[in-house]
């Protein structure tokens, strides 16, 4: 963070009439501390992730970051990813990509990088991609289009490619779902989120973020084709899963 105003404080002040949680130009310039500070294991994370993403990246093909958000999973894969695999940012928040090239260009990057505004609902423009990743992003799609977006994933994906998802989840045994929570708000403390900032958020992403079981994200990941499917992180209510093709 080099600014005061980098961090997040959306959620500090009483909020009377609270709205649905969205992917502002307010959200978009704290973006970074928010998500750092309000998920487990975030750098971890996304470092496994551009490990992986260099793992199976093949010559001439693309990677695809779906919900690129300010461009984090990119700049990290291009420390692992060859450079003649040109990556491709697609994000459904105009102020998240403004925010994702203004980031990107601070960097000196020998490599083709495509930013696009898309709903992902409305279009999934995948085709000659070895590796798709979904970081923090498929929970925040409606229910209802999911199985269609995985599907369209897969098409696109490239025999022996992969899509890397990372995902907030529901336990597979409801009895340790509120131990879970408990110990998720705990480490929301730990990273000085007071009780106003944590229960506002709670409340603005309740109709926003959906989460599902693990176990029904690898059934989605199956039904779309996919082969082989692996959980790759886990942390009480956050899991990594890749699925191969």
């Amino acid at each position: 963070m080099d600014k005061l105003e980098d961090l997040d404080e959306v959620f500090k002040e009483k909020q009377n009439n609270l709205s649905d949680f969205e992917f502002n130009k307010k959200v978009a310039g704290v973006f970074d501390d928010m998500v750092s500070r309000s998920v487990p294991f975030y750098e971890e994370m996304q470092r496994m992730t551009s490990e992986l993403a260099a793992q199976y990246a093949t010559e001439n093909s693309y990677i695809y970051d779906l919900g690129c958000s300010t461009g984090t999973t990119m700049l990290l894969m291009d420390k692992t990813v060859k450079e003649n695999i040109s990556f491709v940012g697609i994000d459904d928040s105009e102020e998240m990509i403004i925010k994702c090239q203004q980031k990107l260009d601070n960097f000196n990057l020998n490599r083709k990088i495509e930013l696009s505004v898309a709903d992902l609902t409305e279009n999934v423009p995948i085709k000659n991609a070895s590796v798709v990743t979904m970081v923090l992003v498929l929970q925040f799609i409606r229910p209802i289009h999911r199985k269609e977006i995985i599907k369209k994933i897969y098409e696109g994906i490239n025999p022996g490619g992969v899509f890397i998802i990372i995902e907030k989840i529901l336990c597979e045994e409801k009895s340790f779902n509120r131990d879970f929570i408990d110990f998720y708000y705990n480490f929301k403390r730990r990273n000085n989120y007071d009780e106003l900032e944590i229960s506002q958020k709670r409340e603005a992403l309740e109709n926003v973020l959906i989460p599902y079981k693990t176990s029904e994200n690898i059934t989605l990941l199956k039904e779309a084709g996919f082969s082989e499917v692996e959980v790759f992180f886990k942390w009480y209510n956050f899991t990594g899963i890749i699925a191969k093709k």
